[in-house]
């Protein structure tokens, strides 16, 4: 099992690793991180009680004189990626725009909407629609900075894109964290879990680079649709409050990826 798992580490560490050397992010700061990451996972095994520094240094590896520094630093300043309300909400509404019936034309595409109005549809329908604690003007200028909405002439709003797509780096990243990291959940749930979450994935190993290229379109709009139409069908009955009893958080995600074939007597 420990080989097995080193495997999977490689495979799962690598494109981190790769990017963060990309960035400048040191072997010294990531094992930094690390130790942190560790002492903070150690600290929450046991809730009756505190650990002593020989438990988290014994459950840990990491020398007892560090872990007082450790233990300080969680305290104090290690907080998760944490999406920006506006960006979290400027994604929620442009699903409900997506995905509305009373939002879209005949043709399924969506309307251009006006940010106030007592005749149809809005974005303040749509503010309200999504349960949304932010004033519907404020998650309009966020995506009109993401440069996911313009505004026409006559004051109403029109979509660019069926998706949020942060223009920054810093939000980026966020949204990684989130998708990636609750993926990385859901698959080491699945591994001892009971019942397994959802984890299905489409391997094929040499396809033709202009089939590739005809296929991304399709696998686009089937990843569209998907997610939508679960939007449409569960959106309305999510709770006003985040803290009523027994509610659950859920992600659904689909991701694509192609590289170069690997050959024959590589694959497995």
């Amino acid at each position: 099992m420990n080989a097995a798992f080193q495997r999977a580490l490689d495979r799962l560490l690598r494109p981190l690793v790769r990017y963060a050397m990309a960035q400048g992010f040191t072997f010294v700061a990531f094992a930094e991180l690390l130790k942190t990451l560790y002492v903070d996972e150690a600290l929450h095994r046991t809730t009756d009680r505190a650990p002593t520094g020989s438990e988290l240094s014994l459950v840990t590896g990491i020398h007892r004189k560090d872990i007082k520094r450790l233990r300080a630093l969680v305290a104090e300043s290690l907080q998760p990626a944490r999406l920006g309300r506006g960006a979290h909400r400027g994604a929620q509404l442009i699903a409900a725009w997506t995905t509305s019936d009373d939002t879209r034309d005949a043709s399924g595409r969506p309307r251009r909407l006006p940010l106030h109005s007592e005749a149809g549809p809005s974005i303040e329908t749509l503010a309200r629609r999504i349960k949304a604690d932010m004033r519907p003007r404020a998650i309009l200028d966020e995506l009109i900075r993401a440069h996911v909405v313009a505004i026409d002439d006559d004051g109403c709003a029109r979509l660019l894109r069926s998706a949020y797509v942060p223009e920054a780096p810093e939000e980026r990243l966020d949204f990684l964290a989130h998708n990636v990291g609750d993926h990385m959940a859901c698959a080491f749930h699945n591994l001892s879990g009971d019942p397994p979450f959802l984890e299905r994935a489409l391997y094929l190993d040499a396809l033709p680079a202009d089939v590739a290229a005809q296929a991304r379109p399709r696998i686009e709009m089937a990843a569209d649709r998907l997610l939508q139409d679960l939007h449409k069908d569960l959106n309305p009955l999510e709770c006003v409050h985040k803290d009523v009893a027994g509610a659950r958080r859920i992600r659904v995600g689909v991701y694509y990826y192609e590289d170069d074939a690997l050959p024959t007597e590589d694959r497995t």
